[in-house]
């Protein structure tokens, strides 16, 4: 019996990755601001609060790679020459990976400076790996569902370093980095009790599905991942502006920002390392190629800290693998999916069904006019600064009364947990610069303010100087203007991812 090719590569594991869709009517373009991801070592334990100052770290400077210019001596990286196995099932998740790369290799100075940089940090790939462990399978499964190629999987290493709760001065957030307009956009809720940027399968659905849209406007993946970085109005505009120059539309030919200019390099490096992580002295830890974890359906209000003992995981393992609530309190809006480690399902099951006590401590509290912060913490016996911290409340943000808060004490099996809107996003406005006394030939200083009104007064006599001139004056004939008389500038709109 003659077997189907295609069928064996399928129960061989393997994808056949057929082309996505060639370059089609652009849809509106939104564009991508992207900046450096605040990334932590290892998420945070509960409580765990929503994107924002509580959970914005500090960057530290072995945690970015350079953006320097290479010498003009640097070597290229040799391309990378992976050997196929179309038959056995791969055990490792990393040679699953390897077998389903398709995008074009790259040999410039700029690859080379980024494998040097990963190559000399073996800590921070050793604690990238790790977190990679738990959302890795997940997001392979979905790139070669959709039959793209696998180093998309690995996009997250220069995103975020897999770090679920990363979040960026320009306030993109989870592994995906998205930030909340066109998180919103792509279907990712944001509200007080949840953030689907965090969310590891939320976000990667949504991050797939933009990956698509902008390989479907521009037809090719380098354009496509300069587009995520830099957006893709910014990639229309300098494509448009080769074009009238007569100059090629690739993406080595385009002027771009540094950082885009860099980025499609470090997803080069990050492969190469994959694809032989002995030529540059990594030892990569293994992944195995099995689900880490599944997802549970509950429709029920739930503490995380219960949800987790329930689980028999410790609270940083259910954390990591539900970054998306926000609150101590995971509140099920119909039906709400939990993440589990796929060996403790069963357990979180059983253990859920003969639990005979309230699954929720907290509860909501209106805050009442003249009530102040520190009067509820003492009421609700709770310290001050977890009770800011559950809610979200720093220096920025002014708590009016009516305003709602979460605080301890649930007595009921059904609590009210009530739609409540995320906090609003608030972007440092710039000062306007001082004005500064305007010095004289002859070494004095004249105000500003004074200064400001001889001006006014002299544009005012030259006014007056223009009506008489063009009273006197004959009027000249102005051309009416017809339809082709001046073109039309088309303005692309300025949406950041």
């Amino acid at each position: 019996m003659q077997l189907d090719r295609k069928a064996l590569l399928i129960a061989a594991g393997l994808v056949i990755h057929p082309p996505l869709l060639s370059a089609t009517e652009s849809a509106p373009a939104e564009t991508a601001v992207r900046t450096a991801a605040a990334i932590d070592d290892i998420p945070p334990a509960w409580p765990i609060a929503p994107p924002g100052p509580p959970f914005e770290s500090k960057l530290d400077a072995d945690d970015i790679p350079s953006v320097q210019l290479p010498a003009a001596s640097s070597a290229p990286a040799s391309p990378v020459t992976a050997v196929t196995d179309l038959v056995t099932v791969p055990i490792s998740l990393w040679q699953r990976i390897r077998n389903g790369f398709g995008l074009p290799n790259i040999a410039t100075p700029l690859v080379r400076e980024q494998e040097e940089w990963f190559a000399k940090r073996p800590d921070y790939l050793k604690r990238t790996v790790e977190r990679s462990n738990r959302y890795l399978y997940h997001i392979v499964e979905e790139v070669e569902k959709r039959g793209m190629p696998t180093e998309i999987a690995l996009l997250p290493v220069i995103e975020s370093a897999y770090n679920p709760t990363a979040y960026s001065r320009a306030h993109a957030s989870g592994i995906w980095q998205f930030i909340p307009e066109t998180g919103k956009r792509y279907g990712l809720q944001q509200n007080f009790w949840y953030d689907g940027r965090r969310d590891v399968m939320a976000a990667t659905t949504a991050a797939l599905d933009y990956l698509e849209k902008l390989y479907a406007m521009f037809g090719s993946w380098d354009l496509a991942l300069a587009s995520y970085n830099w957006g893709e109005n910014a990639v229309a505009r300098a494509i448009a502006k080769n074009l009238a120059n007569g100059l090629p539309t690739d993406y080595l030919s385009l002027s771009m920002p540094l950082e885009t200019r860099y980025y499609i390099p470090k997803l080069q490096a990050v492969k190469n390392l994959i694809a032989n992580p002995a030529q540059y002295g990594i030892e990569l830890a293994d992944v195995p190629n099995r689900p880490y974890f599944v997802a549970v359906a509950t429709t029920r209000h739930i503490d995380v800290k219960l949800a987790a003992k329930l689980a028999e995981v410790p609270i940083e393992e259910f954390v990591s693998l539900n970054p998306g609530h926000n609150r101590p309190v995971i509140r099920a809006n119909g039906e709400q999916k939990l993440l589990l480690p796929a060996d403790k399902a069963d357990a979180f099951a059983s253990n859920l069904e003969s639990h005979g006590q309230l699954l929720v401590s907290w509860q909501t509290y209106k805050l009442k006019s003249g009530e102040s912060i520190d009067r509820v913490a003492a009421r609700y016996r709770i310290s001050v600064a977890e009770l800011k911290q559950i809610n979200s409340i720093n220096g920025k943000r002014r708590i009016a009364a009516g305003s709602t808060l979460l605080v301890p004490g649930g007595t009921s099996a059904t609590p009210h947990l009530p739609d409540l809107p995320s906090s609003p996003v608030t972007v440092a406005k710039k000062t306007p610069p001082k004005a500064t006394p305007k010095a004289t030939r002859k070494g004095g200083v004249v105000k500003v303010a004074q200064t400001r009104k001889a001006n006014a007064v002299k544009a005012a006599s030259a006014r007056k100087a223009v009506k008489k001139t063009a009273a006197t004056a004959k009027k000249p004939t102005i051309p009416k203007k017809t339809a082709t008389s001046s073109p039309k500038a088309i303005v692309l709109a300025q949406t950041p991812r």
